[in-house]
């Protein structure tokens, strides 16, 4: 049973993206451009704006980590087939005829196959962003997670930027600080693969590399599903958040409640000067009619 299983995560492993999931993963990143407002309109008044942008939307992570490692940024124009498929699908998608392409995609099916699929290529690129630094920064561990992490999820970056040089960003719809689950999904999972790398992580890549993609496809397609936007995280973000910060929040709290409560112990309630002057005015009448 055991062999079996390394057996199965071992060819899992040694999958090769290309051409079908890395197809899936174009035609899902295509598609999100294409669903922006405006993105179907700028594409049939300048085709090459459309292009460069879809192709950021495709490879935005890899440009982002060549940046960082102080690489070429360019180095995916020299990958003919990728480039050339990407560009098929960005073509076949904004300019096939009666829109055949986008609405076979409106079919739930095939979006859960198509996304399904793209979570895959988010685990090969997250452990070859992890690999790669390891190159350059032996057991750096900062470095390899901020690499895989930017490799897995970075495009975004690079897409608010080519929005940025068009023209058309607008920093008040955009909410940086919020991750996405994407990105916490990555971050997580570079951490993971930079534990295994570095050795602090008892168990094979492979399997590690099966286990983490099993949840990554179970976890959207649960989301896609449901139609709800729930994170498996939040449970853990809430406790998490509680033990670190909630106590500061209640201590500050207890602070303030206090100051306040010597404050009106100092200058008297505004309830209790009232009775006080009424109490004072029987006892001047008494006095008088003592008198």
């Amino acid at each position: 049973m055991h062999s079996q299983w390394d057996e199965l995560t071992f060819a899992f492993s040694r999958t090769s993206m290309f051409p079908f999931f890395d197809i899936a993963h174009y035609l899902v990143s295509v598609m999100a451009l294409k669903r922006q407002p405006g993105e179907v309109a700028m594409a049939w008044k300048n085709p090459l704006s459309s292009w460069f942008t879809a192709m950021l939307h495709c490879f935005g992570g890899g440009i982002l980590s060549r940046l960082l490692l102080a690489e070429p940024p360019l180095m995916f124009l020299a990958d003919n087939t990728n480039i050339l498929l990407a560009s098929s699908i960005w073509y076949v998608i904004f300019f096939c005829p009666c829109d055949l392409v986008s609405r076979g995609y409106s079919f739930l099916p095939v979006q859960l196959l198509a996304e399904g699929m793209k979570e895959v290529t988010r685990t090969w690129k997250i452990v070859n962003g992890v690999t790669h630094a390891n190159h350059y920064y032996k057991n750096g561990w900062m470095v390899m997670i901020a690499i895989g992490w930017v490799r897995g999820a970075g495009g975004s970056i690079i897409v608010k930027f080519a929005q940025l040089v068009k023209g058309c960003w607008k920093p008040e719809a955009d909410e940086w600080p919020k991750m996405s689950y994407s990105a916490k999904v990555t971050l997580l999972g570079s951490v993971i693969f930079t534990f295994q790398q570095t050795k602090n992580l008892a168990i094979p890549r492979h399997a590690l590399m099966f286990l983490y993609t099993m949840f990554l496809v179970v976890t959207k397609i649960t989301m896609m599903i449901t139609g709800t936007d729930v994170t498996p995280f939040a449970c853990f973000e809430d406790t998490l958040f509680r033990i670190l910060f909630g106590w500061q929040q209640r201590f500050s709290s207890c602070e303030k409640r206090s100051e306040t409560e010597s404050s009106l112990s100092g200058t008297g309630s505004p309830t209790s000067k009232p009775i006080a002057d009424a109490s004072n005015k029987v006892q001047k009448k008494h006095t008088k009619k003592t008198d």
